[in-house]
C-alpha cells in the first residue's frame, strides 16, 4: 500500500509541476463550480427542448440528488480515511505548486471529480439517442475539471481516479433512477 501511495505522490508532483503561472488563472477558473453555469444552462435548454417541462423538472431533481450523494459520500470518505491533501502533506507540499484559493484538511476522494463525472455519465446516457456524440465532450469536460484539482495542488491522482469511478457509477445509477421515476410519474402524460 505504501508503494502505491508513493507512486501517487510522484505522479502528483509530475502532473502538478507541469503548470506555469501564465495558465494558473485558467485552471483556477476551470475548477470554480460557478464557471460551469453556462454549460449547465445550455444542457438544461437541450433537456427542455428534447423532453419538455415535466421531464426537465424531474431531471433537475435527480441531478441535484446525484450531486448531493457524491458530495456527501466524498465528505464521508475524507473524514473516514483522513488522508492529507498534497498541499498539507509534509514531503509533498514543499515541492508542489499550490495555487488554489484554499486547502482543506483531507482529500480522499475528489468531490469535484465525482460530481463532474457523475453529471457527464448521467447526461451522456440521457442524450444518447438525441445527441449520440455528446458523451465525448462531456467526458472530456469531466476529465479537465478533475485534472484541475491536481493542477491547483489539492488532490492526488488517486483521489481523482477514485472520484471519477464513483461519479461514473453514481451517474449510471441515478440515470436508472430517473428512468424508473419517469416511467412511474410521467407514464400517463406521454412524456419521458
Amino acid at each position: 500500500m505504501e508503494k502505491l501511495a508513493e507512486l501517487d505522490r510522484e505522479l502528483f508532483l509530475f502532473l502538478n509541476n507541469l503548470g506555469s503561472e501564465q495558465w494558473d488563472w485558467l485552471w483556477i477558473a476551470i475548477s470554480d463550480k460557478w464557471m460551469a453555469i453556462p454549460l449547465y444552462a445550455i444542457l438544461l435548454y437541450l433537456i427542455f427542448k428534447k423532453f419538455g417541462l415535466k421531464p426537465t423538472l424531474l431531471t433537475l431533481v435527480v441531478v441535484a440528488l446525484l450531486i448531493t450523494a457524491t458530495d456527501q459520500l466524498a465528505n464521508l470518505f475524507k473524514h473516514g480515511f483522513e488522508r492529507p491533501r498534497p498541499c498539507r502533506q509534509e514531503g509533498v507540499m514543499e515541492y508542489a505548486r499550490f495555487i488554489a484559493v484554499r486547502c482543506g484538511r483531507f482529500g480522499y476522494f475528489s468531490a469535484h471529480a465525482a460530481n463532474s463525472m457523475g453529471v457527464a455519465v448521467f447526461l451522456s446516457l440521457l442524450f444518447q439517442k438525441h445527441y449520440p456524440k455528446i458523451f465525448v465532450f462531456l467526458l472530456f469536460w469531466a476529465a479537465v475539471v478533475s485534472y484541475s484539482r491536481i493542477y491547483l495542488g489539492v488532490h492526488y491522482p488517486g483521489d481523482i481516479i477514485t472520484g471519477m469511478m464513483i461519479g461514473g457509477i453514481f451517474g449510471f445509477g441515478f440515470f436508472k433512477l430517473r428512468q424508473y421515476l419517469a416511467a412511474r410519474i410521467l407514464k400517463g402524460s406521454g412524456e419521458a
